[in-house]
């Protein structure tokens, strides 16, 4: 099966200083004047939207960048080994072909179709406020998922309504083998915040996991983590302007979410204590870890809640 066919082709133009799809394809044509690399279809090729069917098209590519390699190498291999072929064949630094590019070569940050579509949209976020000027308080924030048509990965935008004004950080969604994480850097500043998560499943309702960083507001940027969890809001609802801020203990959850549009069936003093209890954890008997049990109880609130509504 065919894989990361848009970066392959994104290093091969580096490769070749091919700066359009024309230039590309030209490529193409000199290694095999008949050729079906299809300037027509590059584009979505490029986007990771479709990729080639013929096997004739990676026949062509391995004559391209002139390896001792068959075409169904150049579709099935790993990212890390298509590099590492051409840096050895051609002589070229991995950081040369990175520096070509203006991104890193990291297959993690590429996404198929599935994955943009269970990620993709805006989330309400709940954790513990790290400030101990609201010690026992949860913080409401929210965060944007999109595809970056720059790298053809994911990025996230990550907000906060604080007293002292909205605070912003974005940064890069990697999708890796053992689960999903969010490097966040504060827009014109240095505040940096790290989540690591649980990998997503369809139809990804919810994600949850660690968030650590250093608090924002206090005497000192003291280094803090605390659970979050981030809850997929439906496709026609966004958070009102201002939402967010500080949650008391004795506030709800499920109320708080209603009045983003969804609304949670059953009883929802059960789903709050859950919450709850889920956010406060404070691995006090061993390392901060989030039990799959605990997550997965959580996910099938929100997946069936999502499903009925959704459809």
């Amino acid at each position: 099966m065919a894989q990361h066919i848009a970066e392959k082709l994104r290093i091969t133009a580096a490769l070749l200083g091919a700066v359009s799809r024309k230039d590309l394809a030209a490529a193409f044509r000199r290694a095999n004047p008949e050729t079906s690399f299809d300037l027509g279809r590059a584009d979505k090729w490029l986007q990771g939207r479709s990729q080639p069917r013929q096997l004739s098209v990676y026949e062509d590519w391995a004559r391209v960048l002139d390896l001792d390699r068959p075409g169904a190498w150049v579709a099935q291999s790993a990212l890390e080994a298509f590099v590492e072929a051409i840096c050895e064949r051609h002589g070229i630094d991995r950081s040369e072909l990175e520096r070509r590019m203006g991104a890193q070569i990291s297959s993690p940050h590429l996404v198929d179709q599935g994955t943009d579509a269970t990620l993709s949209g805006s989330y309400a976020c709940y954790s513990k406020a790290l400030s101990p000027y609201y010690r026992g308080q949860l913080i409401r924030s929210t965060v944007s998922i999109k595809m970056d048509t720059r790298t053809h990965g994911m990025s996230a935008t990550y907000t906060e309504a604080l007293p002292t004004g909205s605070f912003v950080m974005t940064g890069a969604v990697t999708l890796a083998k053992r689960g999903l994480y969010i490097h966040l850097r504060e827009a014109g500043g240095d505040a940096q915040f790290f989540l690591s998560l649980f990998l997503p499943s369809p139809p990804g309702s919810v994600l949850a996991g660690y968030m650590c960083g250093t608090t924002i507001i206090g005497p000192e940027p003291l280094p803090s983590a605390a659970r979050i969890i981030l809850i997929r809001l439906p496709s026609s609802a966004t958070p009102p302007d201002g939402w967010g801020g500080y949650l008391q203990p004795s506030e709800s959850l499920v109320e708080d979410l209603r009045a983003l549009g969804i609304g949670l069936d059953g009883d929802g003093r059960s789903l709050d204590r859950e919450l709850w209890q889920f956010l406060d954890e404070d691995g006090s008997a061993g390392p901060c870890q989030v039990s799959e049990a605990s997550f997965r109880s959580i996910v099938g609130v929100f997946d069936r809640h999502w499903l009925r509504h959704q459809a």
